[in-house]
């Protein structure tokens, strides 16, 4: 009866407060709130980059975006490094980083899930292989194997394209370092967004419950769903609550639930009729 809920994740929304456009029909006291929220964004930002040139710092923070809100997986550390590269102006490690960063995340994949997929024709062609610099072994294998969606294939693919700009010798890399930067680290951000979603579309998710995210019963054995979300999960049953959020998720669930099983459509009534909805 108990389906996983994701409770692990990871993200930043402070670019798109900094971003937000305070509007004069907003009520005087939101006006205020806004305005004192921006503040508190920027001062977080000069304490945590530095001073010197800070509104530099600010203007590359802003322009980048949100952080994807994503689970925690094999990105996050490194994608913060390389965001934080761009913000300080380092752009060509910024760059370099975000394709160094997609490339480790296509081979981590291939490593964790190609023993579960020893049964396909593309596994012969990866088993022997500690690392993969042509993107599109493990791009193709990754989709053959029903693991990398359409859209995060689309941005890794493209993301290759800057790789082979910004490592391989081209003269105008001197000169649109930053654009490079910025346009690498958008298409990483979109990979992610595709592939590492807390909730979203993606084939895995029952449909939003709440503003909560639970897993398809169908999809707990997938290897990907298996190894890289449940981890990320709590199992719970549809009557749960959530007792804390920080500095540790709990929740608090009865211990009676009849030994059925139940469609992931009856779940997600049962937790609308809980959570008031």
């Amino acid at each position: 009866m108990k389906r996983y809920r994701v409770v692990a994740f990871d993200f930043d929304s402070r670019a798109t407060t900094l971003s937000t456009e305070i509007q004069s029909t907003w009520e005087p006291q939101v006006q205020e709130l806004w305005l004192e929220n921006k503040r508190q964004v920027r001062e977080g930002l000069i304490a945590q980059f530095g001073a010197r040139e800070a509104e530099t710092k600010i203007a590359n923070f802003t322009e980048l975006g949100p952080k994807p809100f994503s689970i925690l997986a094999f990105h996050n550390r490194f994608s913060t490094e390389v965001r934080d590269s761009f913000v300080v102006g380092g752009y060509y490690p910024a760059s370099a980083g975000a394709c160094a960063l997609g490339e480790r995340i296509l081979n981590h994949l291939i490593l964790l899930l190609r023993d579960d997929f020893r049964h396909t024709d593309q596994y012969r062609h990866i088993y022997r292989k500690s690392s993969f610099d042509n993107w599109e072994v493990p791009i193709s294998t990754l989709e053959a194997w029903g693991v990398l969606l359409p859209d995060a294939a689309a941005a890794f693919r493209h993301l290759a394209t800057i790789r082979n700009r910004a490592i391989h010798f081209h003269p105008e890399t001197d000169r649109n370092a930053r654009s490079l930067a910025l346009e690498a680290n958008r298409l990483l951000d979109q990979a992610i967004l595709a592939q590492f979603p807390v909730m979203g579309l993606q084939p895995w998710f029952i449909p939003e419950i709440a503003g909560e995210s639970y897993i398809k019963r169908e999809w707990q054995d997938h290897p990907f769903v298996r190894k890289v979300y449940l981890p990320n999960c709590l199992q719970v049953g549809p009557h749960h609550a959530v007792v804390s959020l920080l500095p540790q998720f709990r929740i608090q669930d009865r211990d009676d639930y009849p030994d059925v099983d139940i469609s992931d459509e009856e779940f997600r009534m049962l937790r609308h009729r809980t959570a008031g909805v």
